[in-house]
């Protein structure tokens, strides 16, 4: 089996990926009980507190160019990924 290094996520990626959840699980939340204040809430805290920081955050990972996306990706996966057009 090979091996493979943990890698942890950097700071703008490990925001990202937080706040994805943290959204992902609100989203349900309100499908589920609509009017449920708390929801609402938190929702609202994230959008005053957080959102500004997440979206500078995104926009820095959507600026890194595709090969270092790529090797990003392949190293923490374990395994490279085959260039587009790779067969």
């Amino acid at each position: 089996m090979p091996s493979r290094t943990k890698t942890g996520l950097d700071e703008d990626e490990e925001r990202v990926t937080r706040a994805q959840r943290l959204l992902i699980g609100l989203g349900a939340a309100l499908v589920h009980t609509p009017f449920d204040t708390t929801t609402h809430d938190r929702l609202r805290s994230f959008l005053t507190d957080d959102a500004d920081e997440v979206l500078t955050s995104l926009e820095a990972l959507r600026r890194r160019p595709e090969a270092e996306l790529r090797a990003r990706i392949a190293e923490l996966c374990g395994h490279s990924l085959l260039a587009e057009g790779s067969a």
